[in-house]
């Protein structure tokens, strides 16, 4: 009883020196509680026959009966590849090219830097609705600068809406641009937090640019970089409805390149509105997203146990 009174003293006392850092934190927690995790009671309606005269909870168990729409459809190995695929260049490109920016911006006198951040960041505030806009605007089969470009060198214009082939380097193109500042900004407040000093010693030393990237900023950036790529792992099965659904303009000539998990859910489910069905997809997702960041952070835990993430 003694040893229980002395830890609830203790937790106490520290409760009580981060009262601030608590209270700021009460916002954050309060919204995760309410839109995170009170909504997870309604997993069960994946093992359920929905009705909505009868709610969440009298509607009648039907067990696995839900996931059987996903994994008998025809399609079911096309659209896991395309979304397994997808997000692992996403994250493989993104990560390459944000760690290229943020270096680079580095390198910038402090007063270019602002320019290039919001250059990079502003289309990030970009809904996929607009952005579908301005992929339309280039290739256009008509009016698209692209084949407008295409004509002018003598060059047969494309029907990119109708050929599958194209889109998988387009939705990389469309995912970089729109992410790459975001990633930028992240990597780059990591190059700020590193002790300058380590610098100004290797320059004393005869470092050049080169190598003070290779044996300073990347090794010491590479906690940062692996934290987030074992994060990025927990929605490798989920990807982003809008950049598949808008950017396509859901053709279905572009299905066998464009459509995921997400998408293809979404088109079966407003067909038959079946929210078991969509609950079933969902928790499969989130399912297999929690044992690959498990996964994953046992193998990184293994290389290097500081660089894991627990």
């Amino acid at each position: 009883m003694s040893d229980f009174l002395k830890r609830t003293k203790k937790g106490w006392s520290r409760f009580k020196r981060n009262i601030e850092l608590t209270i700021l934190a009460l916002p954050a927690v309060i919204w995760m509680l309410i839109f995170r995790y009170i909504p997870m009671v309604g997993v069960i309606i994946a093992f359920k026959r929905y009705r909505y005269d009868l709610g969440i909870f009298d509607s009648p168990w039907v067990g696995f009966k839900n996931f059987e729409f996903f994994f008998t459809s025809r399609v079911a190995g096309v659209v896991t590849r395309n979304t397994i695929l997808y997000n692992l260049g996403f994250i493989l490109i993104t990560t390459t090219v944000s760690l290229t920016f943020a270096v680079l911006l580095n390198e910038l006198p402090r007063g270019w830097v602002k320019f290039h951040q919001t250059a990079l960041f502003l289309p990030y505030f970009l809904s996929w609705v607009a952005v579908s806009y301005i992929v339309t605007a280039f290739l256009d089969y008509q009016h698209g600068y692209v084949n407008e470009a295409r004509q002018i060198l003598g060059m047969e214009p494309v029907r990119w809406y109708f050929e599958p082939k194209y889109w998988p380097i387009i939705l990389n193109i469309v995912h970089l641009w729109k992410s790459v500042g975001f990633s930028t900004l992240v990597y780059y407040a990591g190059i700020m937090g590193i002790d300058p000093t380590l610098y100004e010693a290797a320059e004393i030393d005869g470092a050049s640019k080169w190598q003070l990237t290779r044996y300073i900023t990347l090794p010491l950036l590479m906690p940062l970089v692996i934290v987030l790529f074992i994060l990025a792992l927990g929605n490798i099965f989920r990807g982003d409805f809008g950049l598949f659904f808008f950017v396509p303009s859901n053709s279905s000539f572009l299905f066998s390149a464009t459509d995921i998990i997400d998408t293809y859910v979404y088109r079966a489910l407003f067909q038959i509105a079946d929210l078991g069905m969509g609950a079933a997809v969902g928790l499969y997702q989130s399912v297999v997203g929690l044992i690959t960041v498990l996964l994953a952070n046992t193998i990184v835990r293994r290389i290097s146990r500081e660089r894991a993430l627990w």
